[in-house]
């Protein structure tokens, strides 16, 4: 039980602040419309009016256009012990965040071609190449800001529902991976992000709670708290430290280094001549 929890913490950990990568691809998945209203209330917005005020509310696309690169540092309460992380965006490149669980160094990273990740705690001490659905499924993380110019990016939007305080915003990327934005209908920020995953090979809802918000020296806003609930089964808070905003990140970073070398095999002893 403990290596199972474990492996769950690394799994939310690892997905870092603003999005997870446990997002479940539904090959089935109906053709959204984007900016499809209700036509039984003519006076709810459209999805992409909603998402026009929530990306006003979070700075404005002009400042969003601005932020090239994201580095972050953060902190989780695990089983009592903090686990320190890190993860660094360059926009449309790469993303990467590494995590010091108890001195058990783990290391996840997504480009524009394809992922890696090391994880001991799951057997993988080396850089493994990650699978190519596993890929498929997380490799949005690379970008800023996902609903920013979603369409660019081969993604469709729709609304979901609606009540008299919040909107949801379903988002579905080109590979049929899917998550519903739940945004606050006063202040149009981002309350919860909701996906599927898998745990013990079942199906559970993995939702992301971002909160305190605050914005930074070049106008962005950003969560400083997250909250992350695996189907009511585990729950795992994470706190933002230290953000810094168009910071020179050498792409180097996101290469996949080379396995440890393995030792050589010890040379048989030379035969002493009779």
């Amino acid at each position: 039980m403990k290596n199972l929890i474990r492996g769950m913490v690394v799994c939310a950990v690892l997905a870092c602040a603003f999005s997870l990568s446990a997002q479940t691809a539904n090959p089935n998945a109906p053709t959204a419309t984007a900016g499809a209203a209700s036509t039984a209330d003519a006076a709810t917005p459209t999805a992409d009016e909603i998402v026009e005020k929530y990306l006003a509310a979070i700075g404005g696309k002009e400042v969003i256009g601005k932020v090239k690169s994201i580095s972050m540092e953060s902190s989780a309460q695990i089983m009592g012990t903090e686990a320190p992380g890190t993860m660094v965006i360059v926009d449309g490149v790469g993303y990467r965040s590494d995590t010091d669980f108890n001195g058990t160094k783990i290391v996840s990273c997504y480009t524009d071609k394809g992922g890696w990740s090391i994880n001991p705690m799951a057997g993988a001490a080396d850089p493994t190449p990650m699978p190519d659905d596993q890929y498929k499924m997380g490799k949005e993380q690379i970008y800023v800001e996902g609903l920013y110019n979603y369409a660019a990016k081969g993604n469709k939007i729709e609304l979901a529902g609606k009540d008299d305080k919040t909107y949801k915003i379903k988002l579905t990327t080109k590979d049929n991976a899917e998550s519903v934005y739940t945004i606050d209908a006063a202040t149009f920020l981002v309350k919860s992000v909701n996906m599927k995953g898998k745990m013990q090979g079942q199906d559970v809802d993995i939702t992301t709670s971002p909160s305190d918000y605050r914005k930074t020296d070049v106008g962005y806003l950003l969560p400083y708290a997250i909250d992350l609930d695996f189907g009511g089964q585990f729950q795992l808070s994470i706190a933002v430290k230290k953000v810094e905003l168009n910071k020179t990140i050498d792409p180097a970073v996101f290469e996949m280094p080379k396995p440890a070398a393995a030792s050589e095999p010890a040379k048989p002893a030379a035969s002493t001549p009779q």
